[in-house]
């Protein structure tokens, strides 16, 4: 069976069992049949227009063809892969979005795009994921788009071998999105550690900002101020860091 890919990227690239790959013929996902659900902006018409070169299914993974159980949130993780138009090099997360709000399903998204590189063009792929952030009970959900690092496209992997036996959907959902998020296919406690991990950056920047403020004032009463900021942070940024390497 000749399987669906996104550029030189598919299901069995990607490293996917060959069960979850759809068929080349099924493919292709023509861009009008995720508009029809949603009101959408003029900016977001336009990137699907002009940014977004191709659609495509490229694998979907569910109990009926992996060794998986049913989840109680994620019934089914779908691969969606989408080719840039030329000289677009972001990913398109306001496409992203659209997508995946409209299914309960979990989508992983493959973004292929062609860069230079050594007087040719390299295609490269990340994969991205929409999550919701952590948040409280009874609260609106907020989400948000992650995606990985650029690699060459033929270096994209995803690992589905680090779930146990007897896991579930939901399972290789959380270790996908630890994959994506935080490079490790260890997926317990991933809103605890996404949002240690926000922590971390927001502290390290604040030190940043208190050591260029330190190293400017000249008040003496100023910078002994600024100097207790700086260290209350650092401590702080010290314990979240103990923490994320236990």
């Amino acid at each position: 069976m000749t399987v669906a890919h996104c550029g030189s990227v598919s299901a069995l690239t990607l490293g996917l069992p060959a069960a979850t790959a759809i068929p080349e013929a099924k493919g292709s996902l023509p861009k009008a049949m995720f508009v029809g659900h949603a009101t959408i902006s003029a900016k977001l018409s336009k990137q699907l227009k002009n940014d977004i070169a191709g659609i495509s299914l490229l694998a979907i993974a569910r109990p009926a063809n992996t060794q998986l159980t049913a989840g109680a949130k994620i019934p089914e993780i779908l691969v969606i892969g989408l080719k840039l138009a030329a000289k677009v090099t972001t990913v398109p997360t306001e496409t992203i979005e659209l997508i995946a709000a409209q299914r309960k399903s979990g989508i992983v998204f493959a973004v292929v795009r062609g860069m230079p590189f050594e007087g040719t063009t390299r295609e490269e792929c990340t994969l991205a994921v929409r999550r919701a952030l952590p948040g409280r009970a009874g609260h609106t959900p907020v989400h948000q788009v992650f995606a990985g690092e650029w690699k060459p496209a033929g270096e994209v992997t995803l690992e589905t071998d680090g779930v146990p036996e007897g896991a579930s959907t939901d399972d290789l959902w959380e270790s996908i999105c630890a994959q994506i998020i935080l490079g490790t296919p260890d997926g317990a406690d991933l809103d605890a550690r996404i949002t240690r991990r926000a922590q971390i950056r927001q502290l390290e920047a604040t030190v940043d900002k208190l050591v260029r403020d330190h190293q400017r004032a000249k008040d003496a009463d100023q910078r002994n101020e600024i100097y207790a900021q700086l260290h209350k942070a650092k401590q702080q940024l010290d314990a979240l860091v103990a923490q994320a390497t236990a």
